[in-house]
C-alpha cells in the first residue's frame, strides 16, 4: 500500500475533507463508507467492510470473524489440508468433470 501523509482541518462541526490523494489510495468516492480505529493517539482510516445482504449470513460471518480474532473456536488449517489447497490453487476447475466415487447430498 502507498505511504502518504496529508493534513486536513477539523471544522466546528467535527468534519474533515479527506485529501484527494487519500481518497485515491483508499479507493473511495462520494457515498463510500469509512471505518475509524483509534490506537492510543493514532487514528487509522480504512474502507469499511461491506455488510452481507443476507442478515443471517452477515451475523454468521461476524461470529466467525470474532472467533478467528480471539482464537477460541477457529484455528489454523491442518498442514496437509493447507498444502492440498495450495497445490490446487492454480488448477483449472472443470464444472462438467465426472465425480469419482459416492457423493452424499
Amino acid at each position: 500500500m502507498a505511504s502518504i501523509e496529508e493534513t486536513a482541518t477539523l471544522t466546528s462541526k467535527g468534519q474533515i475533507t479527506l485529501p484527494k490523494s487519500v481518497r485515491q489510495v483508499l479507493g473511495v468516492d462520494t457515498g463510500s463508507k469509512l471505518a475509524f480505529e483509534v490506537r492510543d493517539d493514532e487514528v487509522i482510516v480504512r474502507r469499511a467492510r461491506a455488510e452481507h445482504q443476507d442478515e443471517a449470513i452477515g451475523a454468521f460471518l461476524k461470529l466467525i470473524e470474532a472467533d478467528i480474532r480471539s482464537g477460541r473456536h477457529v484455528g489454523s488449517l491442518p498442514d496437509a489440508l493447507a498444502k492440498a489447497l495450495l497445490a490446487n490453487l492454480q488448477r483449472a476447475n472443470d464444472l462438467d468433470e465426472e465425480i469419482e466415487g459416492d457423493v452424499a447430498l
